[in-house]
């Protein structure tokens, strides 16, 4: 049984980039496509696509590299955890490496980066970091 199927995403993704894999599937649900989704805004992952299999389906995505084989994602963490929640008002929002990276927020707006929610001026609980 999985308790944290965002912290199962994110290790997944490591994993993959440890390995330098072009694509990692994942188990698909809502907040996932909405993370994938961030992460396709902000450049550091190609795409993705959603694969209908039963009993649930798959959400494929494809990793970035650079020119000459360099990690976009050079680190992804879990922030917020089931057990410890970590929210964050819209002034509060931590900048990640002098904004070279991002957090990634679930609001009541949708998933969104950092750079998002600070232009629509919303806040809300920050599930990773990614840099």
């Amino acid at each position: 049984m999985m308790t944290d199927p965002v912290a199962d995403m994110l290790t997944r993704i490591r994993n993959a980039i440890a390995i330098e894999r072009q694509v990692v599937d994942i188990p698909t649900s809502r907040l996932k496509r909405g993370i994938a989704d961030v992460l396709k805004r902000e450049g550091y992952i190609w795409d993705f696509e959603e694969i209908e299999q039963a009993p649930q389906g798959v959400l494929r995505l494809r990793l970035k590299y650079g020119p000459n084989g360099e990690r976009v994602i050079q680190k992804i963490t879990r922030t917020s955890k089931p057990g410890r929640r970590i929210y964050s008002s819209m002034k509060s929002t931590p900048t990640i490496k002098q904004g070279m990276g991002i957090t990634i927020l679930s609001t009541n707006q949708g998933v969104l980066s950092n750079r998002e929610a600070k232009a629509k001026g919303v806040g809300g609980e920050i599930l990773c970091t990614i840099w």
